[in-house]
């Protein structure tokens, strides 16, 4: 089967998927507006009463820190950014949508959103240190969302994903992208961008995760998001926060440090915060479940 005919088996099965909340579109609306403001994103959030909660639950976890309670939407937006909680509450529509799927010996989906957590702290914290600040808003959506292509193949391709693991498992330096190019003719960073993109999410997100495991960025991509993404995903791997998701640990590449203008003592900073962070993490975990 050609890469046409495999694309369009994907986007059927992705349109097998339940319907996005109504509230994530309309999210997406105002990601593109430069004018929208607290008062639009805590409308549009408040009309979803369960993705609310879970929002002030995450606000109210160890992740966060804040020493009072937060009982509703606006105080959240406030301490937290409207920015932030609107990307929370894309995150968490997007994964209400998902299928929970069965957990095996090759493949956990606890480990891929704790892994996928700690890549989004990574993600926003080479934002603030190494991006401009007004091109940062989707990096926590990136990081967070950057391996769903797992959990797309997981559930509609199992056997060849399965064969992939396995593969990765068993024979040394053979990455599970690789595997999955070679077994399913994509990799799980092209699904989860396929699906992002059949949601209408915005292209910088839909790129990044699309190119995540490329070897060559293209001119017209984003190069520092995609440096930021890689390197962010190799960090947890060596902390051991969510490492079973990927049994071939990916290295740090050193074009990518000099896409982002880092040198070694910032990648060792990056190491000590997030390790620092580990325990706000897995409460993240728990308080979105």
């Amino acid at each position: 089967m050609d890469k046409v005919e495999l694309r369009k088996k994907v986007f059927s099965k992705i349109d097998e998927l339940p319907t996005l909340p109504v509230v994530i579109p309309k999210l997406l609306e105002l990601m593109g507006k430069s004018t929208s403001d607290v008062s639009n994103v805590t409308e549009v959030i408040s009309h979803d009463p369960a993705l609310t909660s879970k929002i002030l639950k995450i606000a109210n976890s160890a992740y966060y820190g804040f020493p009072q309670g937060i009982s509703d939407l606006e105080r959240a937006i406030a301490l937290l950014g409207f920015n932030m909680v609107k990307s929370l509450a894309l995150s968490m529509g997007v994964m209400r949508s998902l299928p929970s799927g069965k957990e095996s010996s090759h493949f956990s989906q606890q480990e891929l959103w704790i892994h996928s957590l700690a890549v989004a702290t990574v993600m926003r914290e080479l934002g603030n240190r190494f991006a401009k600040k007004d091109k940062t808003e989707h990096l926590f959506v990136v990081g967070l969302l950057h391996d769903i292509g797992k959990v797309v193949m997981d559930q509609f391709f199992g056997d060849y994903f399965q064969e992939a693991l396995e593969k990765a498992e068993r024979q040394d330096n053979v990455k599970l992208h690789t595997a999955e190019q070679e077994i399913i003719g994509f990799d799980h960073g092209e699904v989860g961008a396929m699906l992002l993109e059949r949601w209408k999410f915005p292209e910088p997100i839909v790129s990044s995760i699309a190119l995540h495991h490329k070897a060559v960025i293209p001119d017209e991509a984003n190069a520092q998001d995609v440096a930021m993404i890689r390197i962010a995903d190799a960090l947890p791997r060596e902390l051991d926060l969510g490492a079973e998701v990927d049994p071939c640990l990916e290295e740090i590449q050193e074009a990518d440090l000099q896409i982002m203008g880092m040198k070694g003592e910032d990648l060792e900073q990056m190491k000590v915060y997030l390790d620092s962070s580990k325990e706000g993490i897995y409460a993240f975990f728990n308080a979105m479940k």
